[in-house]
This record gives structure tokens, sequence and C-alpha cells, in this order.
């Protein structure tokens, strides 16, 4: 039996899944989680063979969520998305994910997924990784990124530093050259642009 997680923060579309894979005669839902906070904790707590994360969820996403429970956990993380833009595929395949499918699949494929996730396979939608191997890198560094990533949710230039350690003037340079690379006028502004192309 092949223990899973589900998480979304959509009730509906959670419920819908979570009941699918029940009907599978080797798939055991065995948690439901509505946010990524939730997902660590009842991952952390049940260890499922796999788990079936949102790409979009509040405070923790899938791949942050995925990122934590590779550090503790043999769980196999599977992330989801209504949004599958190429550079999301590569940051989640960075943090160790083992699949990455969007949500307009059947309940059947993504039954078979999770059946060849938790044999130790791996799977990435091919419409989506046919887009990676054509899409361009984003003009910004790693730490650029990084520094997009930490202030995504309205962080203020010092909680930034703080999260990567380093010195608030450092920071605003890389925010500097950010605003300059992409040509925009606000942090908020790279951020919304980055998350569209899925650079973070």
């Amino acid at each position: 039996m092949i223990r899973v997680l589900v998480a979304d923060d959509e009730g509906m579309i959670r419920s819908a899944l979570a009941a699918l894979l029940r009907l599978e005669p080797d798939i055991e839902v065995v948690a439901e989680s509505a946010d990524g906070a939730a997902a660590v904790a009842d991952a952390e707590r049940l260890k499922p063979d796999v788990c079936l994360l949102d790409l979009e969820m509040p405070g923790l996403d899938g791949v942050e969520v995925t990122e934590r429970l590779n550090r503790t956990l043999a769980t196999r993380c599977v992330i989801v998305t209504r949004h599958a833009r190429p550079g999301v595929l590569r940051r989640a395949l960075a943090s160790g994910a083992a699949g990455f499918l969007p949500k307009s699949r059947s309940a059947d494929e993504v039954a078979a997924v999770i059946r060849r996730v938790a044999a130790g396979g791996r799977y990435v939608d091919p419409e989506i990784a046919a887009d990676a191997l054509s899409d361009e890198r984003p003009p910004l560094t790693d730490r650029e990124l990084d520094v997009l990533r930490a202030g995504r949710r309205g962080e203020t230039t010092g909680q930034i530093a703080r999260t990567l350690s380093l010195a608030p003037g450092t920071v605003r340079n890389h925010i500097s050259a950010v605003l300059g690379k992409l040509a925009v006028d606000s942090r908020q502004q790279a951020v919304l642009l980055a998350e569209e192309r899925g650079w973070i």
C-alpha cells in the first residue's frame, strides 16, 4: 500500500483528489493538508511514501515544502500546478521533487505518477519538459533571485538581509541591480515579473 499525503489550499480540489485516489486499491490517503506548513507537520508526523503538493499554497509553497521534507524524510514529493511554467520546473527539480505535473491530468494519470515515484522513479510532464528545454535562463544572478524570493511577501530590506545572512546595504544593491536588469520601478513589480516567468 502506498501511503499518500495530499496538500492543496483549495479545499474542493484537495477533497476531490483525495476521494478519487482512495478508490485506487494500492493507494491510502493518510492526510489532507490545507497549506504548506500543515503539509510539513503532517508529513513529519505520518511519514507518507509520497506527498502530492500543490505548487501555490499560502505560507510555504510546494517547492519549499519539498526542500524541507527532503532534508529529514525519505518521502518522495510530486508537485502539481495549475500554472506549469518552465522556470518553476527547474526550481522544483532543484528542490528534489520526484515528479511535476499539471492539475489538468486525470486522477488515473496522477495515480500512475504516484506509483512510479513510490517505486523510485521520476516523472515530469512531457509538455512542460519540452517548454523548459526551449526556455531561456533569467537575466538575474542566483543571489538576485534569492533576494527576490526572500522578499516576495513584502518583507523589509532588514528581514531579507537577516534571512540571507547579508548586510542590508548588500540587499539594497542586489535590489537595485534587479530593477535595472528587469526595467521595472519597484521590487513588487520585479517579484511579479519573476513569478510570472517562473524564475522564483
